[in-house]
Protein backbone atom coordinates (compact mmCIF):
# COMPACT_ATOMS: atom_id res chain seq x y z
CA UNK A 1 0.00 0.00 0.00
CA UNK A 2 1.34 3.43 -0.94
CA UNK A 3 2.01 5.66 2.05
CA UNK A 4 1.86 9.43 2.16
CA UNK A 5 3.23 12.16 4.43
CA UNK A 6 1.18 15.28 5.11
CA UNK A 7 3.29 18.35 5.93
CA UNK A 8 1.76 21.59 7.15
CA UNK A 9 3.81 24.79 6.79
CA UNK A 10 2.27 27.46 9.02
CA UNK A 11 3.70 30.70 7.67
CA UNK A 12 2.92 34.34 8.37
CA UNK A 13 0.45 34.76 5.51
CA UNK A 14 -1.18 31.33 5.56
CA UNK A 15 -0.89 27.58 5.94
CA UNK A 16 0.34 25.41 3.10
CA UNK A 17 -0.54 21.73 3.28
CA UNK A 18 1.67 19.56 1.08
CA UNK A 19 1.35 15.86 0.41
CA UNK A 20 4.43 13.78 -0.37
CA UNK A 21 4.73 10.12 -1.29
CA UNK A 22 7.13 8.11 0.82
CA UNK A 23 9.71 8.28 -1.99
CA UNK A 24 9.73 12.09 -1.78
CA UNK A 25 7.50 12.85 -4.74
CA UNK A 26 5.43 16.01 -4.34
CA UNK A 27 1.84 14.89 -4.90
CA UNK A 28 0.06 18.18 -4.37
CA UNK A 29 -0.43 21.20 -2.13
CA UNK A 30 -3.16 23.55 -0.98
CA UNK A 31 -2.94 26.96 0.68
CA UNK A 32 -5.36 28.72 3.03
CA UNK A 33 -4.58 32.32 3.95
CA UNK A 34 -5.13 34.22 7.17
CA UNK A 35 -4.58 37.81 8.22
CA UNK A 36 -2.21 39.63 10.54
CA UNK A 37 -3.18 42.60 12.67
CA UNK A 38 -0.45 45.26 12.55
CA UNK A 39 -0.98 48.19 14.92
CA UNK A 40 0.66 50.54 17.43
CA UNK A 41 3.65 50.85 15.12
CA UNK A 42 5.51 47.69 16.15
CA UNK A 43 2.74 45.28 17.20
CA UNK A 44 1.75 42.20 15.18
CA UNK A 45 -0.85 39.61 16.19
CA UNK A 46 -2.75 36.69 14.67
CA UNK A 47 -5.81 34.72 15.73
CA UNK A 48 -4.70 31.15 16.47
CA UNK A 49 -8.17 29.91 15.56
CA UNK A 50 -7.40 31.09 12.03
CA UNK A 51 -4.38 28.75 12.05
CA UNK A 52 -6.60 25.85 13.05
CA UNK A 53 -9.25 26.68 10.43
CA UNK A 54 -6.51 26.84 7.78
CA UNK A 55 -5.19 23.42 8.80
CA UNK A 56 -8.69 21.92 8.72
CA UNK A 57 -9.47 23.46 5.32
CA UNK A 58 -6.19 22.49 3.68
CA UNK A 59 -6.20 18.94 5.07
CA UNK A 60 -9.68 18.26 3.73
CA UNK A 61 -9.19 20.02 0.39
CA UNK A 62 -5.91 18.24 -0.27
CA UNK A 63 -7.10 14.72 0.47
CA UNK A 64 -10.44 15.23 -1.29
CA UNK A 65 -9.02 16.87 -4.42
CA UNK A 66 -6.38 14.14 -4.80
CA UNK A 67 -8.79 11.36 -3.84
CA UNK A 68 -6.47 10.20 -1.06
CA UNK A 69 -7.72 7.75 1.54
CA UNK A 70 -6.87 9.33 4.94
CA UNK A 71 -5.87 5.86 6.17
CA UNK A 72 -2.98 5.97 3.67
CA UNK A 73 -1.44 9.00 5.40
CA UNK A 74 1.36 7.58 7.54
CA UNK A 75 2.12 10.74 9.50
CA UNK A 76 1.34 14.44 9.84
CA UNK A 77 4.26 16.77 10.57
CA UNK A 78 4.92 20.49 10.76
CA UNK A 79 7.00 23.49 9.84
CA UNK A 80 5.89 26.71 11.47
CA UNK A 81 6.58 30.37 12.04
CA UNK A 82 8.87 30.87 15.02
CA UNK A 83 9.47 33.24 17.96
CA UNK A 84 5.83 33.76 18.87
CA UNK A 85 3.82 33.74 22.08
CA UNK A 86 0.36 32.19 22.25
CA UNK A 87 -1.13 31.86 25.73
CA UNK A 88 -3.55 28.94 26.13
CA UNK A 89 -5.53 27.49 29.03
CA UNK A 90 -5.51 23.87 30.24
CA UNK A 91 -7.91 22.89 27.46
CA UNK A 92 -5.60 24.39 24.85
CA UNK A 93 -7.92 27.31 24.09
CA UNK A 94 -6.27 30.65 23.25
CA UNK A 95 -6.62 33.31 25.95
CA UNK A 96 -5.68 36.14 23.59
CA UNK A 97 -4.37 36.56 20.06
CA UNK A 98 -0.88 35.26 19.36
CA UNK A 99 1.95 37.79 19.48
CA UNK A 100 3.95 36.75 16.42
CA UNK A 101 7.64 36.94 15.49
CA UNK A 102 7.36 40.38 13.85
CA UNK A 103 6.09 42.05 17.03
CA UNK A 104 8.59 44.35 18.76
CA UNK A 105 6.58 45.64 21.72
CA UNK A 106 8.63 43.96 24.48
CA UNK A 107 11.48 46.49 24.61
CA UNK A 108 11.01 47.15 28.35
CA UNK A 109 11.20 43.42 29.02
CA UNK A 110 14.48 43.19 27.11
CA UNK A 111 15.83 45.89 29.42
CA UNK A 112 14.60 43.96 32.48
CA UNK A 113 16.66 40.93 31.45
CA UNK A 114 19.67 43.14 30.66
CA UNK A 115 19.71 44.26 34.31
CA UNK A 116 20.81 40.72 35.21
CA UNK A 117 22.83 39.40 32.25
CA UNK A 118 24.96 40.96 29.52
CA UNK A 119 24.14 40.54 25.85
CA UNK A 120 27.30 38.47 25.38
CA UNK A 121 26.49 36.08 28.23
CA UNK A 122 22.89 35.76 27.02
CA UNK A 123 24.16 35.07 23.50
CA UNK A 124 26.45 32.28 24.70
CA UNK A 125 23.58 30.52 26.49
CA UNK A 126 20.84 30.88 23.88
CA UNK A 127 22.84 31.38 20.69
CA UNK A 128 20.86 34.56 20.07
CA UNK A 129 20.82 38.14 21.30
CA UNK A 130 18.34 39.30 23.92
CA UNK A 131 15.78 41.14 21.75
CA UNK A 132 12.04 41.77 21.65
CA UNK A 133 11.65 39.24 18.82
CA UNK A 134 11.70 36.19 21.09
CA UNK A 135 9.01 34.39 23.05
CA UNK A 136 10.11 34.87 26.66
CA UNK A 137 10.21 38.66 26.32
CA UNK A 138 6.69 38.60 24.84
CA UNK A 139 5.40 36.44 27.69
CA UNK A 140 6.97 38.91 30.12
CA UNK A 141 5.02 41.67 28.37
CA UNK A 142 1.78 39.73 28.89
CA UNK A 143 2.69 39.32 32.56
CA UNK A 144 3.38 43.04 32.94
CA UNK A 145 0.45 44.41 30.94
CA UNK A 146 -2.23 41.67 31.01
CA UNK A 147 -1.72 39.99 34.39
CA UNK A 148 -5.12 38.30 34.30
CA UNK A 149 -4.19 36.58 31.03
CA UNK A 150 -0.80 35.58 32.41
CA UNK A 151 -2.37 34.04 35.52
CA UNK A 152 -4.77 31.96 33.40
CA UNK A 153 -1.99 30.81 31.04
CA UNK A 154 -1.33 27.08 31.28
CA UNK A 155 1.22 26.96 28.45
CA UNK A 156 2.68 29.34 25.91
CA UNK A 157 2.98 27.86 22.42
CA UNK A 158 4.24 28.57 18.93
CA UNK A 159 2.06 28.08 15.84
CA UNK A 160 2.86 24.46 15.06
CA UNK A 161 2.74 23.52 18.76
CA UNK A 162 -0.80 24.88 19.01
CA UNK A 163 -1.90 22.77 16.05
CA UNK A 164 -0.21 19.70 17.55
CA UNK A 165 -2.16 20.34 20.76
CA UNK A 166 -5.42 20.61 18.79
CA UNK A 167 -4.69 17.34 16.99
CA UNK A 168 -3.46 15.33 19.97
CA UNK A 169 -4.42 17.16 23.17
CA UNK A 170 -0.72 17.29 24.20
CA UNK A 171 1.51 20.32 24.88
CA UNK A 172 5.03 20.04 23.47
CA UNK A 173 7.57 22.06 21.56
CA UNK A 174 10.69 20.90 19.76
CA UNK A 175 14.22 22.15 20.35
CA UNK A 176 14.24 24.52 17.36
CA UNK A 177 11.06 26.34 18.43
CA UNK A 178 12.16 26.14 22.05
CA UNK A 179 15.31 27.95 20.95
CA UNK A 180 13.09 30.71 19.55
CA UNK A 181 11.60 31.28 23.01
CA UNK A 182 14.82 33.00 24.06
CA UNK A 183 15.21 31.05 27.30
CA UNK A 184 16.74 27.88 25.89
CA UNK A 185 20.08 26.38 26.89
CA UNK A 186 21.53 25.68 23.45
CA UNK A 187 24.33 23.39 24.63
CA UNK A 188 22.25 21.21 26.94
CA UNK A 189 18.98 21.36 24.94
CA UNK A 190 16.82 22.33 27.90
CA UNK A 191 15.13 25.40 29.32
CA UNK A 192 17.67 27.76 30.87
CA UNK A 193 16.94 28.04 34.59
CA UNK A 194 19.20 31.09 34.72
CA UNK A 195 17.38 33.12 32.06
CA UNK A 196 13.94 32.02 33.27
CA UNK A 197 14.87 33.29 36.73
CA UNK A 198 16.11 36.61 35.33
CA UNK A 199 12.91 36.93 33.29
CA UNK A 200 10.75 36.21 36.34
CA UNK A 201 8.58 33.76 34.42
CA UNK A 202 6.87 30.67 35.83
CA UNK A 203 8.70 27.78 34.07
CA UNK A 204 5.56 25.64 34.31
CA UNK A 205 4.02 27.86 31.65
CA UNK A 206 6.53 26.55 29.09
CA UNK A 207 5.71 23.36 27.14
CA UNK A 208 7.75 20.17 27.45
CA UNK A 209 10.78 20.01 25.16
CA UNK A 210 11.16 17.08 22.78
CA UNK A 211 13.17 16.29 19.61
CA UNK A 212 11.60 17.35 16.30
CA UNK A 213 11.06 13.68 15.40
CA UNK A 214 9.00 13.05 18.55
CA UNK A 215 5.56 11.49 18.02
CA UNK A 216 3.33 13.75 20.11
CA UNK A 217 0.38 11.38 19.82
CA UNK A 218 -2.37 10.34 17.46
CA UNK A 219 -5.11 12.44 15.90
CA UNK A 220 -8.08 12.47 18.30
CA UNK A 221 -11.62 11.62 17.23
CA UNK A 222 -12.68 15.26 17.50
CA UNK A 223 -9.68 16.46 15.46
CA UNK A 224 -10.27 13.74 12.88
CA UNK A 225 -13.81 14.99 12.31
CA UNK A 226 -12.56 18.57 11.90
CA UNK A 227 -9.66 17.81 9.55
CA UNK A 228 -10.80 14.77 7.61
CA UNK A 229 -7.76 12.85 8.84
CA UNK A 230 -8.03 9.34 10.19
CA UNK A 231 -8.32 8.99 13.94
CA UNK A 232 -5.03 7.76 15.41
CA UNK A 233 -2.82 9.11 12.58
CA UNK A 234 0.63 9.76 14.16
CA UNK A 235 1.49 13.43 14.67
CA UNK A 236 5.20 14.35 14.68
CA UNK A 237 6.27 17.70 16.14
CA UNK A 238 8.43 18.91 13.25
CA UNK A 239 10.29 22.19 13.69
CA UNK A 240 10.46 25.91 13.19
CA UNK A 241 10.22 26.90 9.54
CA UNK A 242 13.72 28.33 9.26
CA UNK A 243 15.19 25.06 10.51
CA UNK A 244 12.99 22.54 8.70
CA UNK A 245 14.06 24.36 5.52
CA UNK A 246 17.61 23.28 6.35
CA UNK A 247 16.55 19.67 5.92
CA UNK A 248 14.67 20.42 2.71
CA UNK A 249 17.76 22.17 1.33
CA UNK A 250 20.02 19.26 2.22
CA UNK A 251 21.84 21.03 5.06
CA UNK A 252 22.02 17.93 7.27
CA UNK A 253 25.76 17.45 7.82
CA UNK A 254 28.59 19.72 8.93
CA UNK A 255 29.36 22.44 6.38
CA UNK A 256 26.33 21.78 4.18
CA UNK A 257 25.08 25.30 3.53
CA UNK A 258 22.16 26.97 1.79
CA UNK A 259 20.85 30.45 1.03
CA UNK A 260 17.13 31.19 1.03
CA UNK A 261 16.15 34.22 -1.06
CA UNK A 262 12.65 35.39 -0.30
CA UNK A 263 11.29 38.77 0.80
CA UNK A 264 13.91 38.44 3.51
CA UNK A 265 16.91 36.14 3.10
CA UNK A 266 19.26 34.03 5.13
CA UNK A 267 22.30 31.83 4.93
CA UNK A 268 22.32 28.75 7.17
CA UNK A 269 24.81 25.94 7.57
CA UNK A 270 24.99 22.81 9.74
CA UNK A 271 27.61 22.22 12.40
CA UNK A 272 28.35 19.86 15.26
CA UNK A 273 28.65 22.73 17.73
CA UNK A 274 27.27 26.28 17.90
CA UNK A 275 29.15 29.03 16.10
CA UNK A 276 29.54 32.01 18.41
CA UNK A 277 30.65 35.19 16.63
CA UNK A 278 32.68 37.61 18.76
CA UNK A 279 30.55 40.50 17.46
CA UNK A 280 27.31 38.49 17.80
CA UNK A 281 26.49 39.08 14.13
CA UNK A 282 25.17 35.56 13.51
CA UNK A 283 22.91 33.29 15.57
CA UNK A 284 22.76 29.53 16.10
CA UNK A 285 19.58 27.47 16.11
CA UNK A 286 19.06 23.98 17.45
CA UNK A 287 18.78 21.81 14.33
CA UNK A 288 15.94 19.34 13.78
CA UNK A 289 18.63 16.73 13.01
CA UNK A 290 19.84 15.19 16.31
CA UNK A 291 23.38 16.20 17.24
CA UNK A 292 23.53 19.19 14.89
CA UNK A 293 23.15 22.95 15.10
CA UNK A 294 22.07 25.43 12.43
CA UNK A 295 24.26 28.59 12.53
CA UNK A 296 22.49 31.32 10.62
CA UNK A 297 22.33 34.96 9.62
CA UNK A 298 19.04 36.47 8.43
CA UNK A 299 18.70 39.88 6.75
CA UNK A 300 15.49 41.90 6.63
CA UNK A 301 15.02 42.97 3.00
CA UNK A 302 16.38 40.89 0.11
CA UNK A 303 13.81 39.99 -2.52
CA UNK A 304 11.78 42.71 -0.83
CA UNK A 305 14.36 45.28 -1.94
CA UNK A 306 14.22 44.00 -5.52
CA UNK A 307 10.42 44.11 -5.45
CA UNK A 308 10.55 47.67 -4.09
CA UNK A 309 12.85 48.66 -6.95
CA UNK A 310 10.48 47.12 -9.47
CA UNK A 311 7.47 48.98 -8.07
CA UNK A 312 9.19 52.36 -7.80
CA UNK A 313 11.55 52.91 -10.75
CA UNK A 314 10.58 50.11 -13.12
CA UNK A 315 7.10 51.23 -14.14
CA UNK A 316 8.03 51.00 -17.82
CA UNK A 317 9.09 47.36 -17.35
CA UNK A 318 5.81 46.62 -15.55
CA UNK A 319 3.86 48.21 -18.41
CA UNK A 320 5.75 46.26 -21.07
CA UNK A 321 5.23 43.03 -19.18
CA UNK A 322 1.47 43.67 -18.98
CA UNK A 323 1.35 44.33 -22.73
CA UNK A 324 3.28 41.19 -23.60
CA UNK A 325 2.07 38.81 -20.91
CA UNK A 326 5.54 38.37 -19.40
CA UNK A 327 7.26 39.24 -16.13
CA UNK A 328 8.73 42.69 -15.36
CA UNK A 329 11.78 40.85 -14.07
CA UNK A 330 12.50 39.63 -17.61
CA UNK A 331 13.02 43.23 -18.70
CA UNK A 332 14.96 44.08 -15.55
CA UNK A 333 17.25 41.09 -16.00
CA UNK A 334 17.94 42.09 -19.60
CA UNK A 335 19.27 45.43 -18.34
CA UNK A 336 21.44 43.70 -15.72
CA UNK A 337 23.26 41.99 -18.60
CA UNK A 338 24.35 45.41 -19.86
CA UNK A 339 25.83 46.45 -16.50
CA UNK A 340 29.30 45.24 -15.47
CA UNK A 341 30.51 43.76 -12.19
CA UNK A 342 30.24 46.54 -9.60
CA UNK A 343 27.32 48.27 -11.36
CA UNK A 344 29.55 51.01 -12.77
CA UNK A 345 30.46 52.20 -9.28
CA UNK A 346 27.04 52.15 -7.56
CA UNK A 347 26.78 50.68 -4.08
CA UNK A 348 23.33 49.82 -2.74
CA UNK A 349 22.75 49.39 0.99
CA UNK A 350 19.69 47.11 1.30
CA UNK A 351 18.53 48.29 4.73
CA UNK A 352 15.01 49.44 3.89
CA UNK A 353 13.61 48.00 7.14
CA UNK A 354 16.69 48.37 9.31
CA UNK A 355 18.82 45.25 9.56
CA UNK A 356 19.25 42.07 11.52
CA UNK A 357 22.35 40.07 10.51
CA UNK A 358 25.04 41.15 10.16
CA UNK A 359 24.40 44.74 11.31
CA UNK A 360 21.78 44.43 14.07
CA UNK A 361 20.91 48.06 13.47
CA UNK A 362 17.22 48.98 13.58
CA UNK A 363 18.02 52.53 12.44
CA UNK A 364 19.92 51.56 9.26
CA UNK A 365 18.43 52.85 6.00
CA UNK A 366 18.57 51.92 2.33
CA UNK A 367 20.83 53.96 0.09
CA UNK A 368 22.25 54.25 -3.42
CA UNK A 369 25.81 55.55 -3.16
CA UNK A 370 28.12 56.61 -5.99
CA UNK A 371 25.56 57.75 -8.57
CA UNK A 372 27.06 59.57 -11.59
CA UNK A 373 25.57 61.05 -14.78
CA UNK A 374 26.73 58.07 -16.83
CA UNK A 375 24.93 55.53 -14.68
CA UNK A 376 21.96 53.71 -16.19
CA UNK A 377 18.83 52.15 -14.78
CA UNK A 378 20.49 48.79 -15.42
CA UNK A 379 23.34 49.81 -13.12
CA UNK A 380 20.84 50.61 -10.36
CA UNK A 381 19.00 47.33 -10.87
CA UNK A 382 22.21 45.31 -10.74
CA UNK A 383 23.43 47.22 -7.67
CA UNK A 384 20.37 46.08 -5.69
CA UNK A 385 21.17 42.42 -6.34
CA UNK A 386 24.84 43.02 -5.57
CA UNK A 387 24.03 44.91 -2.36
CA UNK A 388 21.80 42.16 -1.01
CA UNK A 389 24.38 39.52 -1.92
CA UNK A 390 27.32 41.42 -0.41
CA UNK A 391 25.36 41.79 2.82
CA UNK A 392 24.73 38.03 2.89
CA UNK A 393 28.37 37.35 2.03
CA UNK A 394 29.38 38.88 5.38
CA UNK A 395 27.31 36.18 7.07
CA UNK A 396 28.90 33.50 4.91
CA UNK A 397 32.40 34.76 5.73
CA UNK A 398 31.64 34.51 9.47
CA UNK A 399 30.49 30.90 9.07
CA UNK A 400 33.60 30.14 7.01
CA UNK A 401 35.85 31.08 9.92
CA UNK A 402 34.88 27.75 11.51
CA UNK A 403 33.71 25.57 8.60
CA UNK A 404 34.88 24.68 5.10
CA UNK A 405 32.07 25.77 2.78
CA UNK A 406 32.76 25.05 -0.88
CA UNK A 407 29.26 25.00 -2.31
CA UNK A 408 25.88 26.42 -1.45
CA UNK A 409 22.31 25.41 -2.31
CA UNK A 410 20.02 28.31 -3.20
CA UNK A 411 16.25 28.19 -2.66
CA UNK A 412 13.31 30.61 -2.53
CA UNK A 413 11.57 32.81 -5.06
CA UNK A 414 14.61 35.03 -5.58
CA UNK A 415 16.58 32.01 -6.73
CA UNK A 416 14.59 31.88 -9.97
CA UNK A 417 16.80 34.57 -11.51
CA UNK A 418 19.76 33.20 -13.46
CA UNK A 419 21.67 36.51 -13.22
CA UNK A 420 21.24 36.77 -9.47
CA UNK A 421 22.48 33.21 -9.00
CA UNK A 422 25.66 33.99 -10.96
CA UNK A 423 26.19 37.18 -8.95
CA UNK A 424 25.98 35.02 -5.81
CA UNK A 425 28.52 32.53 -7.15
CA UNK A 426 30.93 35.38 -7.92
CA UNK A 427 30.50 37.33 -4.67
CA UNK A 428 30.44 34.23 -2.47
CA UNK A 429 33.29 32.67 -4.49
CA UNK A 430 31.60 29.30 -4.32
CA UNK A 431 29.56 26.95 -6.47
CA UNK A 432 25.84 27.71 -6.30
CA UNK A 433 23.57 24.68 -6.69
CA UNK A 434 20.00 25.10 -7.93
CA UNK A 435 17.48 22.36 -7.01
CA UNK A 436 14.54 21.41 -9.23
CA UNK A 437 12.07 22.61 -6.57
CA UNK A 438 12.90 26.05 -5.18
CA UNK A 439 10.04 26.81 -2.81
CA UNK A 440 9.19 23.59 -0.95
CA UNK A 441 12.19 23.23 1.36
CA UNK A 442 10.22 23.88 4.55
CA UNK A 443 7.49 21.42 3.65
CA UNK A 444 9.96 18.81 2.44
CA UNK A 445 11.97 19.21 5.64
CA UNK A 446 8.83 18.75 7.75
CA UNK A 447 7.86 15.68 5.71
CA UNK A 448 11.27 14.02 6.14
CA UNK A 449 11.19 14.84 9.87
CA UNK A 450 7.81 13.16 10.11
CA UNK A 451 9.01 10.17 8.11
CA UNK A 452 12.03 9.70 10.38
CA UNK A 453 9.79 10.10 13.42
CA UNK A 454 7.51 7.19 12.50
CA UNK A 455 10.24 4.99 11.06
CA UNK A 456 9.45 5.38 7.36
CA UNK A 457 13.05 6.54 6.92
CA UNK A 458 16.13 5.30 8.74
CA UNK A 459 17.57 8.82 9.11
CA UNK A 460 17.69 12.28 7.54
CA UNK A 461 20.12 11.19 4.82
CA UNK A 462 17.07 10.20 2.80
CA UNK A 463 16.76 13.85 1.75
CA UNK A 464 19.74 13.34 -0.55
CA UNK A 465 17.61 10.96 -2.62
CA UNK A 466 14.87 13.58 -2.98
CA UNK A 467 16.88 16.65 -3.99
CA UNK A 468 17.59 16.90 -7.70
CA UNK A 469 20.11 19.60 -8.71
CA UNK A 470 19.03 21.21 -11.98
CA UNK A 471 22.00 23.52 -12.55
CA UNK A 472 25.27 24.71 -11.02
CA UNK A 473 26.77 28.20 -11.21
CA UNK A 474 30.56 28.28 -11.00
CA UNK A 475 32.41 31.42 -9.87
CA UNK A 476 33.99 33.50 -12.62
CA UNK A 477 37.57 34.09 -11.47
CA UNK A 478 37.75 37.61 -12.96
CA UNK A 479 34.47 38.60 -11.27
CA UNK A 480 35.59 37.11 -7.95
CA UNK A 481 38.73 39.29 -8.01
CA UNK A 482 36.78 42.38 -9.08
CA UNK A 483 34.31 42.00 -6.21
CA UNK A 484 36.94 41.86 -3.44
CA UNK A 485 37.58 45.64 -3.21
CA UNK A 486 33.89 46.37 -3.86
CA UNK A 487 32.89 44.25 -0.85
CA UNK A 488 35.25 46.34 1.31
CA UNK A 489 33.72 49.57 -0.03
CA UNK A 490 30.24 48.18 0.70
CA UNK A 491 31.25 47.68 4.34
CA UNK A 492 32.88 51.12 4.47
CA UNK A 493 29.69 52.76 3.15
CA UNK A 494 27.58 51.30 5.94
CA UNK A 495 29.96 52.36 8.71
CA UNK A 496 30.40 55.84 7.19
CA UNK A 497 26.62 56.35 7.30
CA UNK A 498 25.82 54.53 10.55
CA UNK A 499 25.70 57.71 12.65
CA UNK A 500 23.89 59.57 9.87
CA UNK A 501 21.16 56.90 9.86
CA UNK A 502 20.78 57.33 13.60
CA UNK A 503 20.38 61.11 13.22
CA UNK A 504 17.82 60.62 10.41
CA UNK A 505 15.76 58.37 12.67
CA UNK A 506 15.66 60.97 15.43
Amino acid sequence: MKKYILAHDLGTSGNKATLFSENGELIGSYVSSYSTDYFNGTWAEQDAEDWWKAVCITSKKLTESLNINPLDIAVVSFSGQMMGCLCVDKSGNPLRKAIIWADQRAQEQVAQIEQHITQKDFYHIVGHRNTASYGIQKLMWVRDHEPEIYEQTYKTLNAKDFIVSRLTGKFYTDYSDGNGNGCFDLINLKWSDEIIEYAGIDPEKLPELRPSTFVAGGVTKKAAEATGLAEGTPVVLGGGDGVTASVGAGSISSGKTYCCLGTSAWITTASEKPIFDEEMRTVTWAHVVPGLYAPNGTMQTAGGAYNWLKNTICQYEIHQAELNGTSPYDYMNAQIEQSPVGSNGIIFLPYLLGERAPRWDAMAKGAFIGLKPENTKGDMIRSVLEGVTMNLSIVLDILRTQLDINELMVIGGGAKGNHWRQIMADIYDTKVLVPHVLEEAGSMGAAVTGGVGVGLYKDFNVINQFIEVNSVHTPNSDAVLAYQPIKEIFDDCYYALKDVFSKMTK
